[in-house]
Protein backbone atom coordinates (compact mmCIF):
# COMPACT_ATOMS: atom_id res chain seq x y z
CA UNK A 1 0.00 0.00 0.00
CA UNK A 2 1.38 3.39 -0.98
CA UNK A 3 1.97 6.06 1.61
CA UNK A 4 -0.47 8.53 0.10
CA UNK A 5 -3.29 6.00 0.45
CA UNK A 6 -2.70 5.59 4.19
CA UNK A 7 -4.90 7.11 6.84
CA UNK A 8 -3.57 8.04 10.23
CA UNK A 9 -4.90 5.95 13.09
CA UNK A 10 -6.19 7.87 16.08
CA UNK A 11 -5.72 5.16 18.69
CA UNK A 12 -4.19 1.79 19.51
CA UNK A 13 -5.51 -1.13 21.52
CA UNK A 14 -3.14 -2.52 24.16
CA UNK A 15 -4.34 -6.08 24.66
CA UNK A 16 -2.00 -6.77 27.59
CA UNK A 17 -1.12 -10.26 28.77
CA UNK A 18 -4.41 -12.08 28.84
CA UNK A 19 -8.01 -11.44 27.83
CA UNK A 20 -9.25 -14.06 30.29
CA UNK A 21 -11.55 -12.18 32.74
CA UNK A 22 -10.68 -14.45 35.67
CA UNK A 23 -6.98 -13.58 35.38
CA UNK A 24 -7.47 -9.81 35.33
CA UNK A 25 -7.85 -9.32 39.14
CA UNK A 26 -4.82 -11.53 39.81
CA UNK A 27 -2.67 -9.65 37.29
CA UNK A 28 -3.94 -6.30 38.55
CA UNK A 29 -2.97 -6.94 42.18
CA UNK A 30 0.31 -8.57 41.19
CA UNK A 31 1.47 -5.64 39.08
CA UNK A 32 0.07 -3.07 41.51
CA UNK A 33 2.12 -4.59 44.34
CA UNK A 34 5.23 -4.65 42.15
CA UNK A 35 4.69 -1.03 41.12
CA UNK A 36 4.17 0.19 44.70
CA UNK A 37 7.20 -1.78 45.89
CA UNK A 38 9.35 -0.23 43.17
CA UNK A 39 8.18 3.30 43.96
CA UNK A 40 8.60 2.96 47.73
CA UNK A 41 12.03 1.32 47.54
CA UNK A 42 13.48 3.84 45.12
CA UNK A 43 11.89 6.80 46.89
CA UNK A 44 13.49 5.66 50.16
CA UNK A 45 16.90 5.45 48.48
CA UNK A 46 16.56 8.99 47.09
CA UNK A 47 15.34 10.41 50.42
CA UNK A 48 18.15 8.70 52.34
CA UNK A 49 20.76 9.99 49.88
CA UNK A 50 19.48 13.56 50.03
CA UNK A 51 18.93 13.73 53.79
CA UNK A 52 22.21 12.18 54.98
CA UNK A 53 25.39 14.12 54.27
CA UNK A 54 27.45 10.95 54.76
CA UNK A 55 25.87 9.63 51.57
CA UNK A 56 26.89 12.59 49.44
CA UNK A 57 29.47 10.47 47.64
CA UNK A 58 29.88 9.43 43.98
CA UNK A 59 28.44 5.97 44.52
CA UNK A 60 25.20 7.27 46.06
CA UNK A 61 24.95 10.04 43.47
CA UNK A 62 24.85 7.37 40.78
CA UNK A 63 22.48 5.20 42.82
CA UNK A 64 20.01 8.05 43.36
CA UNK A 65 20.02 8.79 39.62
CA UNK A 66 19.39 5.11 38.90
CA UNK A 67 16.55 5.05 41.44
CA UNK A 68 14.98 8.10 39.82
CA UNK A 69 15.29 6.49 36.38
CA UNK A 70 13.68 3.28 37.67
CA UNK A 71 10.78 5.16 39.25
CA UNK A 72 10.10 7.05 36.03
CA UNK A 73 10.53 3.96 33.86
CA UNK A 74 7.86 1.99 35.68
CA UNK A 75 5.60 5.06 35.96
CA UNK A 76 5.68 5.40 32.18
CA UNK A 77 3.95 2.06 31.62
CA UNK A 78 2.42 0.64 34.80
CA UNK A 79 -0.29 3.23 35.60
CA UNK A 80 -1.79 2.94 32.10
CA UNK A 81 -1.67 -0.85 32.24
CA UNK A 82 -3.34 -0.90 35.66
CA UNK A 83 -5.97 1.56 34.47
CA UNK A 84 -6.74 -0.64 31.46
CA UNK A 85 -7.09 -3.70 33.69
CA UNK A 86 -9.40 -1.91 36.10
CA UNK A 87 -11.64 -0.19 33.55
CA UNK A 88 -11.54 -3.00 30.96
CA UNK A 89 -10.59 -0.35 28.41
CA UNK A 90 -7.58 -1.13 26.27
CA UNK A 91 -7.48 2.08 24.28
CA UNK A 92 -4.49 4.43 24.14
CA UNK A 93 -4.46 7.44 21.84
CA UNK A 94 -1.89 7.86 19.10
CA UNK A 95 -0.36 10.86 20.90
CA UNK A 96 -0.37 8.96 24.18
CA UNK A 97 1.33 5.98 22.55
CA UNK A 98 4.13 8.08 21.03
CA UNK A 99 4.59 9.99 24.31
CA UNK A 100 4.74 6.76 26.31
CA UNK A 101 7.28 5.32 23.87
CA UNK A 102 9.44 8.45 24.05
CA UNK A 103 9.61 8.59 27.84
CA UNK A 104 10.11 4.84 28.11
CA UNK A 105 13.13 5.03 25.79
CA UNK A 106 14.44 8.04 27.73
CA UNK A 107 14.49 6.36 31.14
CA UNK A 108 15.47 2.91 29.85
CA UNK A 109 18.44 4.55 28.10
CA UNK A 110 19.33 6.44 31.27
CA UNK A 111 19.46 3.22 33.27
CA UNK A 112 21.49 1.61 30.50
CA UNK A 113 24.10 4.40 30.61
CA UNK A 114 24.25 4.56 34.41
CA UNK A 115 25.12 0.88 34.86
CA UNK A 116 28.63 1.14 33.32
CA UNK A 117 29.19 4.40 35.22
CA UNK A 118 28.44 2.60 38.48
CA UNK A 119 30.64 -0.33 37.43
CA UNK A 120 33.50 2.10 36.79
CA UNK A 121 32.97 3.67 40.22
CA UNK A 122 33.28 0.25 41.88
CA UNK A 123 36.32 -0.53 39.72
CA UNK A 124 38.13 2.64 40.85
CA UNK A 125 37.17 2.01 44.48
CA UNK A 126 38.65 -1.50 44.40
CA UNK A 127 41.61 -1.02 42.06
CA UNK A 128 42.71 2.46 43.15
CA UNK A 129 41.40 2.90 46.72
CA UNK A 130 44.07 5.43 47.71
CA UNK A 131 43.32 7.63 44.71
CA UNK A 132 39.55 7.14 44.72
CA UNK A 133 38.72 10.58 46.11
CA UNK A 134 41.07 12.31 43.69
CA UNK A 135 39.78 10.41 40.66
CA UNK A 136 36.07 10.50 41.51
CA UNK A 137 35.97 14.22 42.30
CA UNK A 138 32.69 16.17 41.98
CA UNK A 139 33.64 17.68 38.63
CA UNK A 140 34.45 14.29 37.11
CA UNK A 141 31.26 12.76 38.52
CA UNK A 142 29.26 15.56 36.95
CA UNK A 143 30.99 14.91 33.63
CA UNK A 144 29.88 11.28 33.91
CA UNK A 145 26.25 11.90 34.92
CA UNK A 146 25.32 14.85 32.70
CA UNK A 147 26.25 13.14 29.40
CA UNK A 148 24.12 10.12 30.35
CA UNK A 149 21.10 12.42 30.60
CA UNK A 150 21.96 14.22 27.36
CA UNK A 151 22.46 10.99 25.40
CA UNK A 152 19.24 9.53 26.83
CA UNK A 153 17.19 12.59 25.82
CA UNK A 154 18.72 12.66 22.33
CA UNK A 155 18.12 8.93 21.87
CA UNK A 156 14.47 9.27 22.94
CA UNK A 157 13.94 12.25 20.61
CA UNK A 158 15.57 10.41 17.72
CA UNK A 159 13.44 7.29 18.12
CA UNK A 160 10.19 9.19 18.66
CA UNK A 161 10.91 11.37 15.62
CA UNK A 162 11.39 8.25 13.52
CA UNK A 163 8.14 6.90 14.95
CA UNK A 164 6.27 10.06 13.97
CA UNK A 165 7.32 9.52 10.35
CA UNK A 166 5.35 6.27 10.22
CA UNK A 167 1.72 6.02 9.21
CA UNK A 168 -0.81 3.37 10.19
CA UNK A 169 -3.77 2.18 8.14
CA UNK A 170 -6.25 1.37 10.88
CA UNK A 171 -6.77 1.04 14.61
CA UNK A 172 -4.22 -1.53 15.72
CA UNK A 173 -4.36 -4.28 18.31
CA UNK A 174 -0.98 -4.55 20.03
CA UNK A 175 -0.49 -7.75 22.00
CA UNK A 176 1.52 -5.94 24.65
CA UNK A 177 1.00 -3.95 27.83
CA UNK A 178 2.61 -0.72 26.57
CA UNK A 179 3.70 0.97 23.34
CA UNK A 180 7.08 -0.62 22.88
CA UNK A 181 9.09 0.58 19.90
CA UNK A 182 9.30 -2.84 18.20
CA UNK A 183 5.59 -3.49 18.51
CA UNK A 184 4.56 -0.12 17.11
CA UNK A 185 6.97 -0.13 14.16
CA UNK A 186 6.02 -3.58 12.90
CA UNK A 187 2.38 -2.52 12.39
CA UNK A 188 3.24 0.52 10.25
CA UNK A 189 1.93 0.67 6.68
CA UNK A 190 4.66 3.03 5.47
CA UNK A 191 8.29 2.13 4.81
CA UNK A 192 9.96 1.12 8.09
CA UNK A 193 13.49 0.71 6.74
CA UNK A 194 14.78 4.09 8.08
CA UNK A 195 13.25 3.39 11.50
CA UNK A 196 14.65 -0.14 11.58
CA UNK A 197 18.08 1.12 10.54
CA UNK A 198 18.15 3.74 13.30
CA UNK A 199 16.81 1.24 15.83
CA UNK A 200 19.47 -1.40 15.17
CA UNK A 201 22.28 1.13 14.84
CA UNK A 202 21.45 2.67 18.21
CA UNK A 203 20.90 -0.77 19.77
CA UNK A 204 24.38 -1.91 18.75
CA UNK A 205 26.26 1.22 19.77
CA UNK A 206 24.18 2.60 22.65
CA UNK A 207 23.51 -0.87 24.04
CA UNK A 208 26.68 -2.73 23.08
CA UNK A 209 29.17 -0.16 24.33
CA UNK A 210 27.71 0.13 27.87
CA UNK A 211 27.42 -3.67 28.08
CA UNK A 212 31.06 -4.03 27.02
CA UNK A 213 32.08 -1.51 29.67
CA UNK A 214 30.13 -3.33 32.38
CA UNK A 215 31.69 -6.68 31.41
CA UNK A 216 35.21 -5.20 31.36
CA UNK A 217 34.97 -3.43 34.72
CA UNK A 218 33.36 -6.38 36.49
CA UNK A 219 35.96 -8.73 35.01
CA UNK A 220 38.68 -6.54 36.54
CA UNK A 221 36.77 -6.46 39.84
CA UNK A 222 36.44 -10.25 39.90
CA UNK A 223 40.15 -10.68 39.18
CA UNK A 224 40.90 -8.33 42.07
CA UNK A 225 38.55 -10.27 44.38
CA UNK A 226 40.36 -13.53 43.51
CA UNK A 227 43.53 -11.99 44.89
CA UNK A 228 41.99 -11.49 48.36
CA UNK A 229 43.76 -13.79 50.80
CA UNK A 230 40.92 -14.07 53.32
CA UNK A 231 38.34 -16.70 52.38
CA UNK A 232 35.62 -14.84 54.29
CA UNK A 233 36.45 -11.54 52.61
CA UNK A 234 36.55 -13.25 49.21
CA UNK A 235 33.14 -14.87 49.81
CA UNK A 236 31.55 -11.58 50.91
CA UNK A 237 32.97 -9.70 47.92
CA UNK A 238 31.88 -12.43 45.51
CA UNK A 239 28.33 -12.51 46.91
CA UNK A 240 27.98 -8.74 46.44
CA UNK A 241 29.50 -8.83 42.96
CA UNK A 242 27.32 -11.80 41.93
CA UNK A 243 24.11 -10.05 43.01
CA UNK A 244 25.08 -6.95 41.03
CA UNK A 245 25.94 -9.01 37.96
CA UNK A 246 22.69 -10.97 38.16
CA UNK A 247 20.58 -7.78 37.97
CA UNK A 248 22.76 -6.30 35.22
CA UNK A 249 22.57 -9.53 33.22
CA UNK A 250 18.80 -9.69 33.65
CA UNK A 251 18.44 -6.14 32.30
CA UNK A 252 20.76 -6.45 29.32
CA UNK A 253 19.91 -9.96 28.15
CA UNK A 254 16.16 -9.45 28.30
CA UNK A 255 16.29 -6.09 26.51
CA UNK A 256 18.57 -7.58 23.83
CA UNK A 257 16.16 -10.49 23.45
CA UNK A 258 13.26 -8.10 22.95
CA UNK A 259 15.00 -5.93 20.35
CA UNK A 260 16.64 -8.68 18.32
CA UNK A 261 14.59 -11.88 18.65
CA UNK A 262 11.28 -10.08 18.08
CA UNK A 263 12.72 -8.66 14.86
CA UNK A 264 13.35 -12.19 13.65
CA UNK A 265 10.03 -13.73 14.77
CA UNK A 266 7.75 -10.62 14.60
CA UNK A 267 5.93 -12.06 17.60
CA UNK A 268 4.39 -9.82 20.21
CA UNK A 269 3.70 -12.76 22.52
CA UNK A 270 7.35 -13.79 22.82
CA UNK A 271 8.56 -10.33 23.87
CA UNK A 272 5.95 -9.79 26.60
CA UNK A 273 7.65 -11.73 29.44
CA UNK A 274 11.07 -10.37 28.52
CA UNK A 275 9.69 -6.81 28.53
CA UNK A 276 8.26 -7.39 32.01
CA UNK A 277 11.69 -8.51 33.23
CA UNK A 278 13.61 -5.42 32.12
CA UNK A 279 10.87 -2.82 32.57
CA UNK A 280 9.19 -4.02 35.79
CA UNK A 281 11.26 -6.63 37.63
CA UNK A 282 14.71 -5.08 37.17
CA UNK A 283 13.71 -1.61 38.48
CA UNK A 284 12.17 -3.32 41.51
CA UNK A 285 15.35 -5.32 42.20
CA UNK A 286 17.87 -2.53 41.56
CA UNK A 287 17.16 -0.54 44.70
CA UNK A 288 17.22 -3.67 46.87
CA UNK A 289 20.40 -5.16 45.39
CA UNK A 290 22.39 -1.94 45.13
CA UNK A 291 21.10 0.10 48.04
CA UNK A 292 18.71 -1.33 50.62
CA UNK A 293 21.12 -4.14 51.56
CA UNK A 294 23.73 -1.47 52.29
CA UNK A 295 24.28 -0.71 55.98
CA UNK A 296 24.90 2.99 55.24
CA UNK A 297 21.51 3.30 53.55
CA UNK A 298 19.83 1.42 56.40
CA UNK A 299 21.42 3.73 58.99
CA UNK A 300 20.44 6.81 56.99
CA UNK A 301 16.84 5.60 56.70
CA UNK A 302 16.63 4.93 60.44
CA UNK A 303 17.86 8.45 61.17
CA UNK A 304 15.50 9.94 58.58
CA UNK A 305 12.44 8.06 59.80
Amino acid sequence: MELNNNTWTSEFLLLGFSEEPRLQPVLFWLFLSMYLTTMIENLLVILATISDTHLHTPMYLFLSNLSFADMCLTSTTMPKMLENMQTQSKIISYAGCITQMQFFILFASLGNFLLPVMAYDRFVDIYHPLHYTAIMNPCFCGLMVVPTWIMSVLHALLQSTMGLRLSFCEDLEIQHFFCELNQVVQFACSDTFPSDLVKYFTSVFLGGDPLTGVIYFYAKIVSSICAISSARGRYKAFSTCASHLSVVSLFYFTILEVYFSSAATHSSHSSGPASVMYSVVTPMLNSFIYSLRNKDIKSALRRYL
